[in-house]
């Protein structure tokens, strides 16, 4: 029987030294901490080149909330020396998550990662979820990931370039709560998204995955989390709530080159929670056997 050989991988400098990521919902929160990942990332790895050209990292932030978009951008310019392009958006309109990707391919060149981390979840009972509600709340958390990832697609397809695409997720994916119904859905949606597009697009070299966060807690002008309910959740097994950089470090990793043969796969990164309720009594004391 011949004996099975790897393939050889080019060294990590090589494979990370030059890249391009748009990141959607990048003015706060998750998607500010994903931008931020690669922008310190990018400015702690050797960026020496064989070649002797120098790498570059280019950022393309899109949001609909210009003034904070604009700040992340400019901080992000100053703290970390890399190229940084804004776009100001509303992504739950028809057109704009494909004209994001046409924008930031046709002016700063071909996309190597696309993250999709613009969410809104709002609190609406399902007795009381209007049609303009439902259709708002598809067309911001999964719709505007769906075109953003085709249009990507279609384009590095063309290009014959890999790709890596991450959706951002939720555990209401899974399970809903009072008030969240419509929000889980579009997350239930968009996890069967993910893996609809990882299977249709992985021949072509695109990778499509999920990150699936547990509680954590990030401004939002949409639907404050009240205090109880940031108390009750915040009960998993390593007994704190997450932050927005622990979602970031594990969208890069997934997104990048020691994940190459992950995809159409939700990374839960939630603390333990999908693990069980440790905050539950016991059923009972231990049973006596015979």
């Amino acid at each position: 029987m011949a004996a099975f050989t790897t393939p050889p991988r080019a060294p990590m400098s090589a494979r990370l030294s030059a890249s391009h990521v748009l990141v959607t919902g990048a003015a706060r929160g998750i998607g500010r901490a994903v931008a931020e990942e690669y922008a310190r990332g990018w400015g702690e790895q050797d960026r020496s080149s064989p070649d002797g050209g120098t790498p570059t990292l280019v950022l393309t932030l899109v949001d609909r909330d210009a003034e904070p978009l604009t700040r992340t951008a400019d901080e992000l310019r100053e703290r970390y020396g890399v190229r940084v392009t804004a776009q100001v958006l509303d992504l739950s309109e028809t057109v704009a998550p494909a004209a994001a990707v046409t924008a930031a391919w046709e002016t700063d060149g071909p996309l190597d990662v696309l993250v999709n981390a613009a969410g809104a979840y709002p609190s609406i009972d399902m007795l009381d979820v209007t049609a303009a509600d439902w259709d708002r709340l598809f067309a911001l958390n999964t719709r505007a990931p769906v075109l953003a990832t085709a249009e990507l697609g279609r384009r590095a397809i063309e290009a014959g370039r890999a790709a890596s695409v991450v959706n951002i997720s939720s555990g209401a994916a899974l399970r809903s709560r009072p008030g969240g119904g419509p929000y889980a859905a579009t997350k239930a949606a968009l996890e069967m998204a993910t893996r609809a597009a990882a299977l249709e697009l992985g021949p072509h070299g695109i990778r499509v995955n999920a990150v699936s966060p547990g509680f954590v807690p990030v401004d939002s002008d949409v639907n404050p989390v009240a205090s109880e309910y940031a108390e009750i959740v915040s009960r998993n097994p390593l007994g704190r709530p997450g932050s927005p950089a622990d979602i970031a470090r594990a969208v890069r990793w997934i997104a990048g080159p020691e994940a190459e043969w992950i995809t159409g796969e939700v990374l839960r990164v939630d603390g333990g929670s999908n693990a069980g309720a440790a905050h539950l009594p016991r059923l009972g004391p231990a049973p006596s056997w015979p």
